[in-house]
């Protein structure tokens, strides 16, 4: 954006400016000191200290995000189930590399996916390959046909990246159905799901689904990644992992996998910072301990200025010819299929001729499935911005198309 300042910008997945600007850091790290000598008999100036020292690989809130987790969405997992990581995007790094080891490991992913996840598998050099979303989260045939393709090569699909909530880029929404579905067919292949819940919140009361990890019940195939930066803060760097499969350690004992997760973060990161984990830990004690508290307040406006963002798509866009556009229910995006490339030169032209910016499909496919298609995101924007963000764009495509 910083070319084009007077452009409106339909680019960045990032929480609205009132989120950021409103918070209270000060006192959201002295609600969680509080907690610390309360609940865990901390010294004030140990709580002090835990704050400002290195900390534990595996984080210092696992107990309260393990709370949430139960409240929230019925998960009954432990603190040492979960890791703290530096972001989601370690979070996905950690299990990319835990999981697909050996050269015969496979990471597939639901197309198109997130960019974080596809940057941390070219890092860690691991194979991947992609399955369509369908229309409802994921194309389960196509997933067939790749776990049988690569069996038959001597290898073998053995996890499966997914955000089955209004997903980035998509805004996909995965039905309950395919939920059931991609579950029995990855214990029948035995894939673990790699499951990302960013945008869950933002759901409303009556369209929010069970997470896959609910849904799994004991089975163990789910791995569910989380962060807060859409909930709390984005500059607090903080996610998580939830990592409960058992794991045979070096002693013969069964530990959780989150426990080499947290050993494998001492080679990455170290430690998430124990400030921005206080910060997020008191925000939480903020809201009664719960994640949809936390996100409530946000949900509404996201869902605001999606709603807007399809109305004013409905008058200005859905007359061009050759264009389309879903309609998510909640999430930050929305996806725009055009008759013609969403490349550089489009976007050029888009920037400086018709001042508005969006973000071209293409990288986060594979293949070449998205180099028709663009990303618009709302999140950031105010009412009358995306009004006139949407008019601009209109101009555009009436332009080209």
């Amino acid at each position: 954006m910083g070319r084009f300042p007077d452009a409106i910008s339909f680019a960045p997945g990032a929480p609205h400016v009132s989120f950021v600007d409103d918070v209270d850091i000060a006192a959201h790290l002295e609600l969680f000191t509080a907690y610390l000598v309360r609940e865990r008999g901390l010294r004030p100036e140990q709580a002090g200290r835990l704050l400002r020292e290195y900390g534990p690989s595996r984080g210092i809130i696992n107990d309260l995000v393990a709370a949430a987790l139960h409240t929230d969405y019925g998960l009954r997992v432990a603190p040492d189930d979960l890791v703290i990581t530096a972001g989601c995007q370690e979070a996905m790094l950690l299990a990319a590399r835990a999981l697909c080891a050996g050269p015969e490991d496979v990471l597939g992913l639901v197309t198109p996916a997130f960019v974080g996840m596809l940057g941390a598998a070219r890092v860690l050099d691991v194979p991947t390959v992609g399955i369509g979303d369908g229309g409802t989260g994921a194309d389960l045939a196509a997933l067939r046909r790749e776990c049988a393709r690569l069996r038959a090569e001597g290898r073998r699909l053995r996890a499966l990246y997914v955000a089955p909530d209004f997903a980035n880029p998509s805004g996909t929404l995965m039905s309950l159905a395919t939920r059931h579905e991609l579950l029995a067919l990855a214990r029948q292949e035995d894939i673990v799901l790699l499951e990302d819940i960013a945008y869950g919140f933002t759901a409303s009361d009556e369209g929010m689904l069970p997470p896959l990890k609910r849904l799994d019940g004991d089975s163990g195939q789910v791995i569910m990644l989380g962060t807060f930066a859409k909930l709390c803060l984005p500059g607090a760097r903080v996610g998580f992992v939830v990592a409960d499969q058992p794991v045979t350690g070096p002693e013969g004992t069964s530990e959780p996998l989150a426990r080499h997760l947290a050993a494998l973060k001492t080679m990455v990161t170290v430690n998430t910072s124990p400030l921005g984990q206080a910060l997020v830990g008191g925000m939480l004690l903020a809201h009664g301990g719960s994640l949809t508290g936390l996100g409530r307040e946000r949900a509404r406006l996201y869902r605001r200025n999606l709603h807007l963002l399809l109305d004013e798509l409905d008058q200005q866009v859905a007359g061009l010819a050759g264009v389309s556009y879903n309609r998510p229910g909640g999430g930050f995006f929305v996806r725009l299929r055009l008759p013609v490339r969403a490349d550089d030169a489009l976007l050029e032209l888009s920037a400086t001729k018709y001042g508005v910016l969006w973000t071209p499909m293409a990288s986060f496919h594979l293949d070449d499935s998205g180099d028709h298609e663009i990303r618009l995101s709302c999140s950031y924007l105010e009412p009358a911005e995306i009004v006139e963000g949407v008019r601009r764009l209109a101009a555009l495509l009436s332009a080209v198309v």
